[in-house]
């Protein structure tokens, strides 16, 4: 009866020794699931486009004088964020980039952009132009070439910032067809079933014309909710010369008339 015992003992040690190094191999092996810790070098959220401009590609080009993530940035003052801008291509493809301040701007009706301190944004953006041809692979015309503020409620960024595009083909169209129509002040105009406010600038850029300042012409309302107006400027080549065509409304939203493949010449990514 004793040998019986030893023998039971002697297997169940046996069994011990055996299953110990293997669980602790396993513990060796078993890691607890974590959270993945947020990345500093691709911000998310509505701050990302703000994050990235001003904690990437600012502080990339006043260290070593390099843009990247973004394309471009301009500051006047290099340890200063308060009057520059940048170009970033859209994460969504295509051929897409954002105008986008250096500095912060998440309230439209605080009047920053009537501040004659404030950069023409617009007038930066229309210049920022080339980058389309770059990715169509092709020159493109300035009546084909589209710029867009957004209205605030429907962005998905806090940032304020302007759509750099091609127009949608259709809308190319109409607009050369209205504009022998247009005068250098706002009258109404349909587009695809949505009204909008329209007006022509007779100039070959916008350096001296500021559309923030148009847009706070039209009314009291315009002037002290911008952030409600989504505001439009389309190149365009009227028969006197060159110049613009510059869209506002309530709704839609202006990045909606604007065209990421170029005609369908360019992948959205």
């Amino acid at each position: 009866m004793m040998r019986r015992r030893d023998s039971l003992s002697a297997i169940i040690v046996g069994v011990l020794v055996f299953a110990v190094p293997t669980l602790a191999q396993k513990s060796s092996h078993y890691k607890e699931p974590k959270e993945s810790a947020i990345d500093p070098a691709k911000p998310t959220g509505r701050s990302a486009l703000r994050q990235t401009v001003q904690s990437l590609c600012a502080t990339n080009w006043q260290q070593h004088h390099n843009p990247a993530p973004c394309e471009r940035v301009f500051l006047p003052d290099l340890m200063s964020l308060n009057s520059g801008y940048a170009v970033i291509a859209d994460e969504g493809g295509g051929a897409h980039y954002l105008l986008v301040p250096t500095q912060t701007m998440t309230d439209l009706s605080s009047g920053e952009l009537l501040d004659p301190d404030t950069p023409n944004y617009f007038a930066q953006a229309w210049n920022a132009r080339d980058l389309l041809g770059k990715i169509a692979g092709r020159s493109i015309a300035r009546s084909d070439i589209g710029l867009a503020m957004g209205i605030a409620r429907f962005s998905a960024q806090d940032q304020f910032h302007i759509h750099i595009e091609c127009l949608r083909p259709g809308i190319a169209k109409a607009l050369r067809v209205s504009a022998a129509d247009m005068t250098d002040t706002w009258s109404p105009l349909t587009l695809e079933g949505s009204n909008y406010q329209a007006m022509r600038l007779m100039n070959e850029d916008l350096s001296s014309s500021n559309p923030f300042e148009l847009l706070a012409a039209l009314n009291a309302d315009a002037r002290h909710h911008m952030a409600d107006y989504t505001l439009v400027v389309a190149g365009m080549q009227f028969k006197s010369g060159p110049g613009f065509v510059v869209l506002t409304g309530t709704g839609p939203s202006g990045e909606l008339l604007l065209d990421s493949t170029c005609g369908g010449s360019v992948s959205g990514g």
